[in-house]
């Protein structure tokens, strides 16, 4: 059959209804999406080797005929094996399969295969393990650089490679050509077909570069282009002009110095909210670098121009906390703060919803209710947040609706962040915010002293547990599970937050007050214990992740995290960021009963530095981009081949590349452009309607 690019899969040779099913679990419905399904690794399957020239332990393909008919056998219960000898006219090998019974009759006495696996043990007991194999007399893959995909139940990799063949074979082609002629020639770029060809069965390593070069830089010239058309977008709007002040003021009433870090973001804000254009800004910074400094500094400056501010945190909890900070600062200074929570009694909400309305209150301070009907703003021109309230389009407009706006005019917005994210990386991840870096701590902060120990020190760490509950501190207890079965793990090697915190309260710690808070509770619960902890009325809390991003208490001093092995290491230093937060000495302890060198050297960067953004990018080279942000993509395209943190070059080239032709057609609106327009507004699906 011909095969174009918007033939779907079921209509391929060989894919019935069940395997088309199986296929659409990895998003391939057309034969498009099959060569937009770039590999994971390749299989070299040029090398044929006799059994006697296979190199030990390196995959190879050796040719032999099968002596005889496999023998199976039962081991136990879910573990058969099937073994058969092959030979080659010289030597024999004998071949084991686990768990794979079709094998009996697959392979037929007497017939000829071409085996891929790694041979074991010297001459003249020669072994392999679970090889593929093919027919001699037909060979598809043998011959070949093999793609690997990732795969999923119901799909092989060999059905994948086969289905992928033909499509490259016979329409690779006929795929769009979306980078321009002169883009192509300046930075020597191959053409779309060659490329789609060449990066699943590439004729050489050459030939598999060129490919991978050419995709990679199409894939961050569209993210590039995509960004700078939003950026666009958002810089026709209108803002309220907050003109830059003198802060003097503010400055003294601090009781410490603001950092050159912070400085430097005030001013960055400050000149955004004095341009006319609304600003949207992402401060982004370690745990207690500051950052509620910046924001409290904006507010005063929006407040002194007669504008009014509004400040999203994401639990009732956080929101009180903030408030009570801001108030400290900046009812000194003239600024009327408010708060507005559903925990309130009926009468405080109204009172405040009407000094809002009535223009007497400059700031307010709440949760995501603060955008709800019925909360009404005599003139907002600026709304702070944190980064677990990124703005969807929805609540952009009704932000514009409660800043009196028509859509075109826009309060000014600061997003705080928490979570340091490599330099290379903040300006495509927020692509359409201005980031401010805030890298230095306030003087005077202790470290946090990390350690990282085995499971044969448990019984001291229950003392130290102790010690510093009686010097009257606190301590934080994490686990990677809320219950025993989660994840699949076996209870044995996993820590379940509570199992873990009923078995502290009983049998370890039965005279301590020892509480716990996991994700699966319902907010108020959740709130409710942690406002108990935040109150000293608890001494241990057994907590999963939700502490991540969570209240202040500056009197715990100790952080244990169980089976730390299970968490990337951005993550475990958000986690340690929940102590060292009042003036006593703080610890970190991270507990494995992991063995491997690899995983012992990865959390040992913990112990040795406290840099946010120094983790942050050890944690990127050893997970790669798709982990580290996990969901925190925000609507930005997924990356199929590009590598955020190895492509640092060709990144640039590509940002510079899109600069270049965004000058000559801003919206790539000429008739040679579209079919590109229309590709970057189908990766920013989630986002479309910004384009409009």
């Amino acid at each position: 059959m011909d095969i174009c690019r918007t033939t779907r899969v079921e209509e391929l040779p060989g894919v019935g209804k069940v395997r088309a099913a199986a296929l659409a679990r990895l998003g391939l419905e057309t034969a498009e999406d099959l060569l937009r399904y770039f590999p994971r690794s390749y299989e070299d399957r040029r090398k044929l080797c006799t059994i006697d020239e296979a190199p030990v332990g390196s995959p190879v393909c050796v040719r032999a005929m099968v002596a005889e008919s496999p023998r199976r056998t039962y081991i136990r219960k879910g573990l058969e094996l099937t073994k058969v000898k092959v030979v080659d006219g010289h030597s024999s090998l004998e071949l084991t399969f686990f768990n794979q019974s079709y094998v009996k009759n697959a392979l037929v006495p007497g017939e000829s295969y071409i085996f891929y696996g790694a041979v074991e043990g010297l001459p003249p007991r020669r072994q392999m393990n679970n090889p593929v194999f093919e027919r001699e007399d037909h060979p598809r893959f043998t011959g070949r650089i093999l793609p690997v995909y990732p795969l999923t139940s119901g799909v092989s990799n060999s059905l994948l490679a086969g289905l992928t063949l033909r499509c490259a074979e016979q329409c690779a082609q006929d795929m769009p050509e979306l980078l321009p002629a002169e883009v192509r020639q300046a930075h020597r770029l191959a053409a779309a077909g060659y490329a789609y060809q060449h990066i699943h069965f590439p004729a050489d390593e050459e030939a598999l570069n060129l490919a991978r070069r050419r995709l990679i830089f199409e894939e961050l010239f569209l993210l590039s282009c995509g960004l700078a058309l939003l950026r666009e977008r958002r810089s026709t709007g209108v803002g309220p002009v907050i003109p830059q002040m003198d802060l003097d003021a503010f400055r003294a009433s601090l009781p410490f110095s603001l950092t050159g870090a912070q400085e430097k973001a005030i001013g960055e804000a400050a000149a955004d909210m004095a341009s006319g254009k609304p600003m949207n800004r992402l401060v982004q910074g370690d745990v207690g670098s500051g950052k509620t400094m910046v924001a409290a500094a904006c507010a005063l400056l929006a407040g002194r121009a007669g504008w009014q501010t509004a400040l999203m945190a994401p639990t009732e909890l956080l929101a009180e906390q903030h408030f009570r900070t801001l108030s400290g600062v900046l009812t000194p200074l003239g600024l009327r703060v408010g708060l507005l929570t559903g925990g309130q009694k009926a009468a405080e909400k109204r009172a405040v919803k009407a000094a809002l309305a009535s223009g007497e209150l400059d700031l307010v301070v709440g949760t995501h209710a603060l955008l709800s009907t019925g909360v009404d703003f005599a003139k907002l021109g600026l709304v702070i947040t944190d980064e677990q309230h990124r703005f969807g389009v929805g609540q952009r407009a009704a932000l514009a609706e409660k800043a009196g706006g028509d859509g075109v005019f826009l309060p000014h917005v600061l997003v705080m962040s928490a979570t340091p994210i490599p330099r290379t990386l903040a300006l495509i991840i927020y692509g359409d915010l201005d980031v401010s870096i805030i890298d230095q701590l306030p003087p005077g902060r202790q470290p946090v002293e990390t350690f990282l120990v085995g499971e044969d020190k448990r019984q001291r760490m229950y003392g130290f547990v102790r010690r510093q509950v009686s010097e009257g501190r606190q301590v934080y207890l994490v686990c990677p599970a809320v219950e025993e079965a989660e994840e699949g793990m076996p209870s044995a090697h996993l820590k379940a937050a509570t199992t873990y915190a009923q078995h502290l309260q009983t049998e370890i710690f039965p005279d301590l007050r020892v509480g716990l808070v996991h994700g699966k509770m319902k907010p108020k619960d959740k709130e409710r214990v942690m406002a108990a902890f935040a109150g000293g009325e608890l001494d241990v809390l057994v907590s999963t992740t939700v502490i991540e991003v969570g209240v202040d208490v500056p009197n715990a001093s100790l952080i244990i995290v169980e089976n730390a092995e299970r968490f990337g290491l951005s993550q475990l230093h958000q986690l340690r960021g929940r102590v060292g937060r009042g003036k006593h000495q703080s610890y970190c302890v991270l507990v494995t009963s992991n063995r491997s060198q690899e995983t012992r050297e990865r959390l040992k960067t913990l112990t040795r530095t406290t840099d946010g953004f120094r983790i942050a990018e050890e944690d990127l080279k050893l997970r790669g981009p798709g982990d580290f942000f996990g969901q925190r993509q925000h609507g930005l395209p997924q990356l199929h081949i590009a590598d955020l943190a190895g492509d640092t070059r060709v990144l640039k080239e590509a940002q510079e590349a899109a600069g270049e032709l965004l000058e000559q057609d801003p919206d790539l609106e000429q008739p040679e452009h579209r079919p590109l327009r229309q590709q970057i507004e189908r990766l920013f699906a989630q986002q479309a309607d910004r384009f409009n």
